[in-house]
């Protein structure tokens, strides 16, 4: 809540969120009213309330410029519970909204259905489900923001359903209401399990903000989501510092990278790979533009070997997900199946909105552990590469470090690869491939020659497209080379866009299937 005490409103969200004198209602009034002289009565005092005809309003107004939807709820509007006429109220929003291709965003504040109109009341949310399912089907983004409190059936419909979706700090956020627990079992739920803090900590939420805080963090997340070129965006650059060329080595530019493939360079690319203070993905982001990290899978599931975050390379709007090599730790956590499902998500939020998708490999490994292995690892590598390879957004991977098993492989396919310079691919780490072949760990740097999986070898092979130069190296050279990438990274994604969509990806399924065939 902003304040405490303090229950955001309908209003305030209008004023809260949209730029000045942008708001236009839809709303055509409610007119009609129950028969039951009970409910009759509390319809009309909640009326003389608030100054609303109902627990919902809908319209539409800008965020930064942008011409965007809302719908909001009124929790001081009978609890915010949702009728027949609020039911009908969203759904004629929502279709209005994908009608005019206008993302949409929604801020419920609700206890649920609507108790004195019944089983009718409880199906709304069937309807409304249903039209915002049409709405991301046409290709428009569906943010929504959740107040203080969104409980029951709302929750259990239109406010689970964004793409991206963040709550009031200290919103009770929950199915089943405390007073209904209470009623129905005798005791108080949990203290602290039904709070907007506590879900963003089990991957439930991407953020915990304030209302006053959202205009800037929607308008950051449509600039990407909407996924338009940007200002002075070509469509396929083919000169100066935007061309894959200019930065990076192998068939977009170059062959040297794929000269010197010693056993000792690539020996020296497994050291250079895993020096603590070699740049990560959070530091790439750092050269990227219109940044949102997102948290978890949506459904309960968090995983600190994996970042998930939309930005911006240059003109050129994404969906990013890798590895996450935390500040000053010289391995990235192990990527467990959870990690896998969250990056599933982003996945699904690329094909959801036709958004490129830059992937970034930089792990020592998948997890292994118990846990993993009940949590079903292998099966989660099997549809993170299903997905990847039948998705119909634009791929983008990038080799920024260590690549190892089948925590790196998952992330992978892709139309593009691209590779830093000392960064490497390998089915395990090297010492366990030297451990299986030899019984020892000693002969590491032999066997990753051997199996070429250092970048020039990787070029080579066709495996990857470029080679990013390191000069001599990422953790000496941090700045430069992070430059370097960014811009090769924004130059290959906005080919990417240009491409047919149909024959990109014939070409990355026949890239994969005829790999190692003469």
């Amino acid at each position: 809540m902003t304040e405490p005490g303090h229950r955001t409103t309908a209003r305030d969200v209008v004023e809260a969120v949209l730029d000045p004198g942008s708001w236009h209602g839809w709303d055509l009034p409610v007119t009609v009213l129950p028969a039951d002289p009970g409910y009759r009565d509390a319809l009309l005092a909640a009326r003389h309330r608030t100054g609303l005809d109902e627990s919902v309003i809908t319209g539409e107004g800008r965020i930064g410029g942008r011409r965007v939807a809302l719908m909001a709820g009124e929790f001081g509007f009978l609890g915010g519970s949702i009728g027949v006429a609020a039911g009908t109220r969203l759904v004629t929003a929502v279709e209005r909204a994908t009608r005019e291709r206008l993302p949409l965003l929604a801020t419920p504040a609700s206890g649920g259905t609507r108790m004195q109109e019944g089983t009718i009341a409880f199906l709304q949310m069937v309807k409304v489900t249903a039209a915002i399912a049409d709405h991301k089907a046409a290709g428009l983004p569906y943010l929504v923001h959740l107040r203080h409190p969104t409980t029951g059936g709302v929750l259990a419909s239109w406010g689970s359903l964004g793409h991206v979706t963040s709550a009031e700090p200290g919103a009770l956020i929950g199915f089943l209401g405390p007073r209904v627990h209470q009623a129905l079992y005798g005791d108080e739920f949990p203290s602290g399990v039904q709070t907007a803090e506590n879900l963003y900590a089990h991957g439930l939420l991407d953020a915990v903000l304030p209302t006053a805080s959202l205009p800037a963090v929607a308008a950051a997340v449509l600039d990407v989501l909407c996924g338009e070129q940007g200002p002075g965006d070509p469509a396929a650059p083919t000169t100066g510092a935007s061309d894959p060329a200019a930065t990076a080595e192998g068939s977009t530019g170059g062959s040297g990278a794929a000269e010197g493939a010693e056993a000792g360079d690539t020996a020296d690319s497994l050291r250079r790979s895993r020096r603590p203070g070699r740049p990560g993905l959070r530091d790439l982001l750092r050269h990227a533009t219109a940044v949102t990290p997102l948290s978890g899978t949506g459904v309960g599931e968090r995983d600190p070997g994996l970042l998930l975050a939309l930005a911006r390379f240059g003109p050129s709007p994404c969906v990013v997900l890798g590895h996450d090599r935390k500040p000053h730790h010289a391995e990235p956590a192990p990527l467990g199946p959870a990690g896998l499902r969250e990056a599933r998500r982003g996945m699904r939020i690329a094909a959801d909105l036709g958004l490129p998708l830059l992937t970034v490999i930089d792990t020592a490994g998948a997890a292994l552990s118990r846990a993993a292995e009940e949590g079903g690892l292998a099966a989660e590598i099997a549809r993170s590469l299903a997905d990847l390879v039948t998705l119909p957004a634009p791929t983008l991977c990038l080799i920024l470090g260590q690549g190892a098993g089948g925590g790196a492989l998952a992330l992978l396919p892709a139309d593009r690869v691209l590779a830093a310079r000392h960064a490497w691919l390998s089915p395990l780490p090297p010492e366990g491939a030297s451990a299986i072949l030899y019984r020892t760990t000693e002969r590491a740097a032999e066997i990753a020659h051997q199996q070429g999986i250092s970048a020039p070898a990787l070029l080579a092979a066709g495996i990857v497209d470029g080679v990013v130069p390191e000069r001599p190296d990422a953790a000496d050279d941090p700045e430069p080379f992070l430059a370097r990438l960014a811009a090769a990274t924004g130059a290959e994604l906005a080919l990417l866009r240009a491409l047919d969509p149909d024959r990109r990806s014939a070409a990355r399924r026949a890239r994969y299937r005829g790999l190692g065939e003469a």
